[in-house]
């Protein structure tokens, strides 16, 4: 008696699975193909890195945010005391301490924001060398950290401009712009400094000396009309004269700014951001093997 062999049930052959999508990373060819586009794309990973910069900056500290605070009190403190009481040095009419203060607002967010931004590339080595993204998004971190600093600073001004009964006038408007010129200035010079960086560790040790010689050749303790006339073009070629003027001017009102020395700080810095942007994309080829 023949024994019937099992029927085996018919199934349908498996879909095959979608072609997954294929990410090709290649360097861009030519000088002003700077991907900048990505960085919109990747916005989500500047706010990780921002809120992580936050949170390690004030991460087992006993003042925390009075950090922000504490510092440019005490620095126009010293100042007023040296500069005004010792030295005699005049303020545009204005009280010496918030004078000093006004400027030491961008200077103080300026030159953290140029630390950082110099030494970014290499604090991120590790991530730098395992994913990709855009580099660029690593130093702007840097500068979008320290507005949170600002803020905190800004609160202090507020209370120095009630005590001194100073009331801020329409240019206050304006004072954001001067803000964005302080963010792209430490910015632009960070760009160049941060991809010398990773080649060069020196230039981390050198920036702090810089950033004090910096302080001195910019009109934090001392207005620009002491600079004689026929200085001023070369002096404005600082591009944080035109930044500390421009506070000056929105905050206290009571001068009115040197605008041709504000336009030549203004002309060189966007030289100075269009440069370091192309250097630092045309370097960054080379920070995961130097890092």
């Amino acid at each position: 008696m023949a024994i019937a062999e099992p029927r085996i049930p018919r199934t349908d052959p498996e879909p095959l699975p979608e072609a997954l999508p294929t990410i090709r990373i290649e360097h861009t060819s030519g000088w002003l193909k700077l991907g900048l586009g990505d960085l919109w794309e990747h916005r989500e990973l500047l706010y990780f890195l921002v809120w992580r910069d936050v949170k390690v900056r004030y991460k087992q500290t006993i003042l925390g945010a009075a950090w922000a605070i504490l510092q440019p009190l005490m620095t126009t403190l010293a100042f007023t005391m040296i500069f005004a009481l010792v030295g005699g040095m005049e303020s545009d009419g204005s009280p010496y301490p918030i004078f000093t203060f006004v400027a030491m607002l961008p200077w103080i967010y300026f030159s953290g924001a140029l630390g950082r931004v110099t030494g970014s590339v290499v604090s991120n080595a590790q991530l730098v060398s395992k994913v990709y993204f855009p580099r660029l998004i690593i130093p702007l971190s840097g500068v979008v950290s320290g507005l949170v600093d600002f803020a905190f600073s800004f609160v202090v001004l507020i209370a120095m401009m009630v005590y001194y009964r100073i009331l801020p006038t329409w240019a206050i408007v304006m004072l954001p712009l001067f803000l964005i010129l302080a963010s792209a200035t430490a910015l632009a010079i960070g760009l160049w400094l941060a991809a010398l960086n990773t080649r060069y560790r020196d230039v981390g040790y050198i920036i702090p000396f810089v950033i004090q010689f910096w302080m001195y050749a910019s009109p934090v303790v001392y207005p620009v009309s002491k600079i004689p006339v026929k200085w001023r073009l070369l002096y404005s070629l600082n591009p944080m004269v035109g930044v500390i003027e421009g506070f000056r001017w929105a905050l206290l009102g009571n001068t009115h700014p040197n605008f041709a020395v504000m336009a030549v700080s203004s002309i060189i810095l966007l030289i100075l951001l269009f440069g370091g942007i192309v250097y630092f994309k045309r370097m960054e080829r080379t920070f995961a093997d130097l890092v």
